[in-house]
């Protein structure tokens, strides 16, 4: 099968599963109690009856489930996906607002796991059996089993609070690219990028190892070639395959996980958006974030297989 008859099949595959995302998103929001309407009349006791029918009226909840999943699909499909119930704001103008600072969280997140996984994984595999090698494998397994929420109140309480190093809250009215919106950014980043960087650096650990058993490895250094080239030349390269497939699927899950860390940190994101729309009921927004989380998780293990059968040609027969 050919590189571009490969990726064409990968991309003919996206389109069920982000059908499938958008229904089981749309069932789970309307199977929560509420409403936005309700919400919006919570506020305001002054609202009648009369005035909540006319409002759900208005926005079209009172029709069937299948007939408002219908017209917020017809809608989506033109590139429409409505408005804020609350304030009446477009959706993708919210998205847009919010995305820079998701994107910068993610980036950093996974910069950094890469930074820490790789050359550790690196060094573990070379002084396998050792003292090192024991001692990666235990921050690592650390790593993975550390709560994010818990790990962010940490550096809060360590970083922040005790060392008086970073600010406790993001500074309001800076642009993200300011000095000291970037070194607020430090916290939530490392918070983000542990978990990857812990599951990066097993998988490159194990990688390297095996890769240094095989003959191709005892046979460059029976030329005389020096250590340094046959681990960063030779070796590192074919352990690279599995590390970028894990890689691309870690920076989805970065994207997916930022909520819970945005909410600790009160990062103004798209995971602090989406949690807010669903304190209000907010079904537009809550299916446009919902939604954009699918197609970027999509998109990177597209990425990833594209690599991967890149790196690896016998992956497309597959």
């Amino acid at each position: 099968m050919s590189l571009r008859r490969f990726i064409l099949k990968r991309i003919l595959s996206i389109i069920p599963i982000l059908f499938g995302v958008s229904l089981i998103t749309f069932a789970l929001v309307h199977l929560t109690p509420g409403d936005p309407i309700d919400q919006m009349v919570g506020v305001n006791p002054h609202v009648t009856a009369s005035d909540e029918a006319q409002l759900r009226d208005r926005y079209g909840l009172n029709r069937p489930l299948w007939e408002q999943y219908g017209v917020w699909m017809g809608n989506v499909l033109t590139g429409d996906f409505g408005q804020v119930y609350s304030n009446g704001r477009d959706v993708s103008a919210v998205i847009m607002m919010r995305l820079p600072e998701t994107i910068a969280l993610g980036i950093f997140g996974w910069v950094f796991g890469l930074a820490i996984a790789i050359p550790t994984g690196i060094y573990a595999a070379v002084k396998k059996g050792q003292l090192a090698d024991d001692a990666s494998r235990f921050i690592a397994l650390s790593g993975i089993s550390i709560p994010n929420f818990w790990l962010g109140l940490m550096l809060i309480l360590i970083g922040a609070v005790t060392l008086s190093l970073w600010p406790v809250l993001p500074p309001s009215r800076q642009p993200l690219y300011h000095p000291y919106m970037l070194w607020y950014l430090v916290l939530p980043g490392i918070t983000i990028g542990t978990a990857a960087a812990a599951s990066i650096m097993r998988v490159m650990r194990t990688s390297m190892a095996e890769e240094l058993n095989k003959e191709y490895v005892t046979a460059a250094r029976a030329k005389g070639l020096p250590e340094r080239t046959v681990i960063l030349k030779h070796v590192l390269r074919n352990s690279l395959i599995s590390v970028v497939t894990l890689a691309a699927t870690l920076t989805a899950s970065i994207v997916a996980g930022s909520v819970v860390v945005e909410v600790v940190f009160n990062w103004p994101g798209l995971g602090r958006e989406l949690i807010n729309a669903i304190n209000g009921r907010e079904i537009n927004l809550i299916m446009a974030i919902t939604l954009f989380t699918g197609v970027f998780i999509i998109i990177a293990n597209l990425i990833a297989d594209i690599l991967y059968a890149v790196l690896d040609p016998r992956i497309r027969y597959d």
